[in-house]
């Protein structure tokens, strides 16, 4: 008997593992050719000089502010929405599809606003030293200009997503980074002549700088924001088309069940994101550098964990709808023994490269040797970290956002900002110190994701107190 039952755990596993790997992989190339697009980013700006790398990366923790905040809407909008679908209520998930195009106006709206209002005085914020704080300024109103398309790249791609359409979004992710790349040639250089394959031309350029940069971007946003608005219109199941944008309380109360705590999440969080490169800022250009560097390269080892978040979050809302208990426990002992071995992986090849990655941004020897510092020490934990990653995933997928709202405040401002502080203004510690407070959150965020998922499984994740009576 058990024989067969393990034969039987064992033949849902091979049928599940294909289903998880569709929706995962568009996501992990999406994922991986924003990170090239940020590593060609940061190395184009490099060659500038170490002011303009630390011009552009003092301000971006802002740019995590402003977009996990609008992710949240994208969140509440996958809970109902993937589990509507796996109940098979087809009806219910186009009207939560237009309204998500109400949301879009609203935070657009709202943040370009916002954002132009605050350019001036958030590298003043971010301790951005006097001489560099007008070049971050202007970098950054560029960009934050065009947050209507911004918002709905993100909150239309996660919609499509939780329809389990994950090829739509990473098909406009490459055309808007590949834009991006051609405009970053033609906008930061000036005029110059080029060897290419033994051919020698004359290649174009306004020479703009990081002004150029950030035109660039902003160009590949407004791309990106039309190209994807057009296949949410055009999808078979949840095209808003024909319904009715107009606030719809039967929808919205329980979308801001789930996306009200979540945006609280990622708001503090991401604030704390803020004050602790903020506080990496007062450390000095190189520490600022660094850290700007090996944020950048410790990006691309993460695309396996996002990949697989985005499949764990809308197979955990199916498996809800259909109030199917045993295929929703197969995926997540499935997703987190993949997520673990991808992330062993990519771990260890950061360990053993991170010199050597660090030099595709900077020439700088205190520059590399700082950045692969605390490179290597971030790679030790990158597993633990991965798990922390899908869990979450599941839990959005579940529509459960308040419980990982009030760990993440607890991680980041108990752990990371408190730490951080009491080691680099007190103690005289560096960059070094900062990061290994870092490390301690995430590994903190782990152990809670999992106790509390396990409860979950336990007890309320399908009886009556689950978000699915809630949502539905």
């Amino acid at each position: 008997m058990k024989r067969i039952m393990q034969s039987d755990k064992l033949d849902r596993y091979k049928t599940l593992l294909p289903v998880i790997f569709t929706l995962a992989w568009p996501t992990m190339l999406e994922e991986l050719m924003q990170t090239a697009v940020q590593y060609i980013d940061t190395a184009m700006v490099g060659q500038l000089g170490t002011d303009a790398v630390a011009a552009v990366g003092s301000t971006a923790t802002v740019n995590w502010l402003v977009g996990t905040t609008i992710y949240a809407f994208g969140i509440g909008f996958l809970a109902y929405i993937s589990q509507a679908l796996g109940a098979r209520e087809t009806e219910k998930a186009r009207r939560a599809s237009a309204q998500s195009v109400l949301m879009v106006l609203l935070s657009g709206s709202v943040f370009t606003l916002l954002c132009a209002a605050l350019s001036g005085y958030v590298p003043v914020w971010m301790q951005v030293e006097p001489r560099l704080q007008p070049l971050a300024s202007r970098y950054f109103l560029i960009l934050y200009l065009p947050m209507l398309p911004r918002a709905a790249s993100v909150i239309f791609g996660t919609v499509l997503r939780a329809a389990g359409d994950t090829k739509t979004p990473m098909r406009v992710g490459v055309g808007v980074n590949l834009l991006n790349v051609i405009l970053n040639f033609l906008l930061i250089y000036p005029t110059r002549r080029v060897t290419l394959l033994g051919l020698e031309f004359t290649l174009w350029g306004v020479g703009l700088e990081v002004t150029g940069a950030a035109l660039a971007s902003a160009v590949s946003f407004c791309f990106g924001g039309v190209a994807i608005t057009l296949a949410l219109l055009r999808h078979p199941d949840i095209s808003p088309r024909g319904c009715s944008i107009r606030p719809d309380p039967a929808i919205l109360r329980p979308f801001f069940r789930v996306a009200l705590p979540n945006m609280a999440q990622r708001f503090t969080t991401s604030l704390g994101y803020v004050v602790f490169a903020a506080m990496i800022n007062a450390l000095g250009d190189v520490s600022t550098a660094a850290h700007t560097v090996a944020n950048t390269v410790e990006s691309a080892f993460y695309i396996p964990g996002y990949g697989m978040q985005a499949a764990a979050a809308t197979l955990t809302g199916n498996a809800i709808g259909m109030r199917d208990r045993r295929r929703q426990r197969d995926l997540s002992v499935l997703i987190v023994a993949v997520e673990l071995a991808m992330m062993l992986l990519t771990g260890g090849l950061l360990f053993a490269f991170a010199p050597r990655m660090v030099r595709l941004f900077s020439e700088d020897a205190r520059v590399i040797g700082l950045g692969s510092t605390v490179l290597r020490m971030v790679a030790v934990s990158e597993p633990i970290y991965g798990i922390s990653i899908v869990v979450e995933g599941m839990l959005q997928g579940a529509g459960k956002t308040k419980a990982p709202f009030v760990f993440n405040v607890i991680g980041m401002w108990g752990v990371r900002i408190l730490g951080t502080l009491l080691f680099t203004r007190f103690l005289g510690g560096g960059l070094v110190s900062a990061w290994g407070c870092m490390i301690a959150h995430n590994l903190l965020l782990c152990l809670l994701f999992v106790l509390y998922y396990r409860r979950l499984e336990r007890t309320s994740l399908y009886g009556k107190n689950s978000n699915l009576s809630g949502l539905l």
